[in-house]
């Protein structure tokens, strides 16, 4: 997110936007304070996530000088500690000695866990990234596991959460016009999230992973949605496609770079990108989730369609030229298609036959079959469509939409959900 107009600053790449008059498309609030929307760890679990950057919480006991700077330890020896390391041109930052002032503390350390020397690091180089914690307020890690269902069923979900952006610009992206999801939207958005409670939810209209990664950590840390999976895609404003899984991720396929033929002449990509990404249950065979946002209606109605009939056929050619090879795989697609049940597109891509995909929206009265949720257009068009592996594995009556409104939900979708019993 970032501005459209802007008078006495300019956005330095990356960072967000400042100025003493009023920016167009600022967010009214901060979005994420310094230490929210992080995953918070105890540091003795730091080796598990090298190359992230997290809050570690726990007991410092000691400190070593060295020609760099000073090193703090959580336990010795030093080999089987992470180990903060302040550089010397740093130390100047800090109003205390840091290698008096934080032994025998209870911290809280922000920061990228690297390595030296084969033992895990993570450097700080101002106060603001270490802060000394009452005993009672080191709480406990942030809960990444949560029990999937009993029995093999899981429950797959799909929602376009509205413009999940950040307050960052991307200079490479066209955001300008939108604006940061603010707090309150956040807040509703990951109320709506728990109802449906998902353990794989496809989502459409995320930013980047980094801001979907802090609001999962900030409002549904005890979710369980260990694995966030975002690729970028084609789109002009930068809204992409991604996963959260409980379960665990294999591989991850972007479709994003395929060319294929439009029908009123030339050949286009998809708009956004198909998101293909491997689930794979321990104990039960893999499937497929398939993420797609096909082009919108947005503006010219009429000139769309030919975009999102050939987005559709390109994806009914691939998904038939799996099922002609492998007509038990397991997948489903699933998505804003951005057009209705009787369309042609969503009649291309269902296809017919032995390998036509199936949908059980139609369980449901009719009065429900909503998930674009603003007045005056107000209908279904977000599915769940399973392969006929999939189809079979489908636990009747489970089809649910979650109905809301945007001022009270944070988005102008309505989320959905089927379950599937995998073994």
């Amino acid at each position: 997110m970032t501005t459209a107009l802007m008078f006495l600053t300019l956005v330095v790449f990356g960072q967000p936007a400042t100025a003493t008059a009023p920016v167009a498309g600022l967010a009214e609030e901060v979005q994420f304070g310094p230490y929210e929307g992080r995953l918070r760890i105890d540091w003795r679990d730091a080796r598990r996530y090298m190359g992230e950057e997290v809050i570690v919480v726990g007991r410092l006991i000691q400190s070593r000088q060295n020609q760099g700077g000073i090193v703090l330890y959580f336990d010795l020896p030093a080999n089987r500690s992470l180990q903060i390391f302040i550089r010397k041109q740093s130390l100047s930052l800090f109003r205390d000695e840091p290698d008096s002032a934080y032994p025998g503390k209870w911290v809280e350390v922000r920061g990228l866990i690297d390595e030296y020397r084969g033992e895990p690091q993570v450097i700080v180089d101002s106060p603001e990234r270490i802060r000394i914690l009452a005993e009672e307020d080191a709480a406990a890690p942030t809960a990444t596991t949560r029990p999937v269902r009993a029995d093999g069923v899981v429950r797959i979900g799909s929602y376009n959460v509205m413009n999940l952006f950040d307050e960052y610009d991307d200079p490479y992206t066209a955001d300008e016009g939108t604006r940061a999801k603010p707090r309150g939207e956040m807040r509703q958005l990951a109320g709506t999230i728990r109802k449906l409670d998902a353990d794989v939810l496809a989502l459409a209209e995320v930013e980047n992973r980094g801001v979907l990664e802090r609001f999962v950590y900030t409002w549904l840390a005890d979710m369980g949605y260990e694995h966030v999976v975002l690729l970028e895609g084609n789109d002009g404003r930068g809204i992409d496609c991604a996963v959260l899984s409980r379960l665990p991720v294999g591989p991850v396929t972007s479709h994003r770079h395929l060319r294929f033929p439009l029908s009123t002449g030339g050949e286009l990509r998809f708009r956004r990108d198909l998101l293909q990404v491997r689930i794979e249950p321990r104990d039960a065979p893999p499937f497929d989730v398939y993420v797609v946002h096909l082009k919108s209606k947005r503006g010219e109605a009429e000139g769309s369609a030919p975009i999102r009939q050939a987005e559709a056929a390109k994806i009914r050619s691939i998904l038939d030229d799996r099922l002609r090879h492998h007509p038990d795989d397991r997948f489903v697609l699933c998505g804003d298609f951005n057009d209705t049940w009787d369309s042609e597109p969503l009649r291309t891509i269902r296809g017919e036959g032995d390998r036509m995909l199936r949908s059980f929206h139609d369980e449901r009265p009719a009065s429900e079959h909503v998930t674009f949720n603003r007045e005056p257009y107000r209908s279904m068009i977000d599915f769940i469509l399973c392969s006929p592996a999939m189809a079979r594995r489908y636990v009747e009556k489970s089809y649910r939409v979650i109905h809301g409104e945007m001022e009270r939900s944070g988005s102008d979708h309505n989320p959905l959900s089927a379950d599937f019993k995998l073994r």
